[in-house]
């Protein structure tokens, strides 16, 4: 039973989802990742969708590029909060993508990230799965201090080597 299903229109967005499944491998979650067509596949979506809260997944990350309905497909069947991720193709760079996926009718939302924010989109699932899970909300917690520290490693090297030491000492312009 996993907590996170990812589920992509085509095998061609995993380039773009490894920064999810790189992410919830170093979470204390379960999840999945499917191949589900809106198009294609509109049974399997709507079967998928409807099945999904009954079989325990709590959160559900749709990506899609193009016409990008399977967020839409996929929010209109069940009442799981639902995580659209649109993918940039050639062509509009992603902006059709982000459209469909953003522009959902009033009583069937999606939550939307960026252009290929898949990152964000799997922290956002963690941060859902958190609410009800310490352990998940605790790693959160332990995700933003490593950030903290990144940034704050990154703003010292860049510090001394771009600034004046007396600049640096006093804790001048950076």
């Amino acid at each position: 039973m996993p907590q996170i299903v990812i589920v992509m229109g085509s095998d061609a967005d995993l380039p773009v989802l490894e920064q999810a499944f790189a992410m919830l491998r170093s979470f204390p979650v379960t999840w999945e990742a499917r191949v589900i067509s809106a198009h294609r596949t509109p049974e399997a979506a709507l079967e998928f969708a409807r099945g999904a809260r009954a079989s325990g997944v709590q959160v559900i990350i749709a990506a899609a590029g193009k016409a990008a309905h399977l967020a839409g497909a996929l929010a209109a069947s069940t009442t799981l909060p639902v995580i659209g991720v649109p993918i940039s193709a050639p062509g509009l760079g992603g902006l059709d993508a982000l459209l469909a996926t953003v522009q959902m009718p009033g009583g069937v939302p999606v939550a939307t990230v960026a252009i290929d924010g898949a990152k964000n989109a799997a922290l956002l699932a963690l941060q859902i799965v958190g609410l009800g899970d310490a352990r998940v909300a605790a790693r959160l917690v332990e995700e933003r201090q490593h950030l903290a520290e990144e940034v704050g490693s990154k703003d010292k090297a860049i510090r001394e080597h771009y600034c004046s030491t007396a600049e640096t000492e006093q804790g001048g312009p950076a």
